[in-house]
């Protein structure tokens, strides 16, 4: 039985813009604080798929009592300078899209701010994939109730999640759907039922499944 929806992580699954991001908060730092935020690719990578109070306290808390007021500024900022600037996108990822586009409906859930899933849109040009999108900034749910927002939304009853985390793992799995580890990823994910190395292996693997 074929699955009826297909929903996506972004940062791990998609695109890796920790260049992007980490360039981005560098320059609201220094533009807007007259610091040296001294964020690198790596800082970013360890905290992407966190809320934004996670990663106020992983990575400004060192800036004291400005670091809630430094760490909104930089996320703020963050979606236009992505939208221009851009990320990684994975080997293989737009000829996977354009494969399961044609014969399913694609949907992405992130626990990004605003604008920032717009933002990897605008710059890949992916739009014409996907069906709808939800995200942490637009009414504050977390992940596992925007994957049961747009399963509802879109009366979803057989569909996947693809994400490179535990959180991802877990986010799924508690909202009634089914979870496909994205290993070129960020996370870890110990004893995930299905995993994919490379986008280029997701069809297949969804054919496999659905047999």
């Amino acid at each position: 039985m074929k699955f009826d929806g297909i929903i996506f992580d972004l940062d791990g699954t998609l695109w890796d813009s920790t260049r992007s991001v980490a360039e981005s908060w560098n320059l609201t730092m220094k533009t807007e604080f007259g610091l040296e935020g001294g964020f690198h690719a790596a800082d970013v990578a360890g905290i992407m798929g966190c809320t934004g109070a996670q990663i106020e306290e992983r990575l400004f808390s060192r800036f004291g009592k400005r670091a809630h007021e430094m760490c909104a500024a930089c996320m703020d900022r963050e979606p236009a300078f992505v939208a221009e600037h851009g990320g990684e996108l994975y080997p293989g990822v737009e000829a996977m899209l354009q494969s399961l586009s044609e014969s399913r409906q694609l949907f992405i859930v992130s626990n990004c701010q605003t604008g920032y899933v717009e933002a990897f849109l605008q710059y890949s040009g992916f739009g014409r994939f996907f069906r709808d999108f939800e995200y942490l900034g637009r009414r504050g749910l977390c992940k596992r109730d925007n994957i049961r927002l747009v399963m509802e939304r879109h009366g979803l009853e057989r569909c996947l999640y693809v994400g490179d985390t535990a959180h991802d793992r877990e986010s799924a799995l508690e909202a009634g759907c089914g979870f496909i580890h994205a290993a070129y990823g960020f996370g870890r994910v110990e004893a995930a039922e299905a995993v994919i190395k490379s986008p280029a292996e997701l069809p297949g693997l969804l054919e496999k499944l659905e047999k």
